[in-house]
């Protein structure tokens, strides 16, 4: 299984254009975890599944979406109401409660990825705005039979390389 991650891309399209062009057809899954700032109807979220961030105004979006893919299940939000700017603690209850293998999330815009209870927590950083003087990002997860590698690569689609987790 390979999923294509991005966040807090804030009304950037062009950037969503280049990500559906690279890899829609390289991907099982293209999530988006929030603050897209567009509409749901914007034919550039067609080939995402979307959740809605502080920023989205767009009613249509979801507040979370849980995935099932391969024998994985996948809780997408975007984090702002379950505060992971503070701990990750409150949406590893949400996680619990739907039996995630996969929580994706943004909202604080600072990339990471750990493993919590047996499942991997993942924010692929900002792809307009990232803090924490971490450059414009988006993940790469691929799942094989041995392991979990997480990949960060940047608006360039150049991998950084230092930031490769395998879990």
């Amino acid at each position: 299984m390979k999923l294509l991650v991005v966040s807090d891309s804030h009304g950037n399209k062009a950037v969503l254009q280049d990500l559906n062009a690279t890899y829609k057809k390289q991907v099982d899954a293209m999530i988006h975890c929030g603050d897209s700032e567009l509409s749901a109807a914007d034919p550039v979220l067609e080939s995402f599944t979307v959740v809605r961030g502080n920023c989205d105004m767009d009613s249509a979006f979801p507040n979370e979406r849980i995935l099932k893919l391969d024998d994985s299940i996948i809780f997408v939000t975007h984090g702002h109401l379950h505060r992971v700017k503070s701990s990750l603690l409150k949406i590893s209850y949400r996680a619990k409660e739907v039996g995630a293998d996969f929580v994706f999330f943004g909202h604080s815009h600072l990339l990471g990825a750990e493993m919590i209870d047996k499942a991997l927590y993942l924010n692929p950083g900002s792809i307009l705005l990232p803090r924490g003087g971490n450059e414009k990002t988006y993940s790469i997860v691929t799942k094989d039979h041995a392991n979990i590698t997480v990949q960060y690569f940047n608006d360039q689609h150049v991998e950084l390389t230092k930031l490769r987790s395998v879990f």
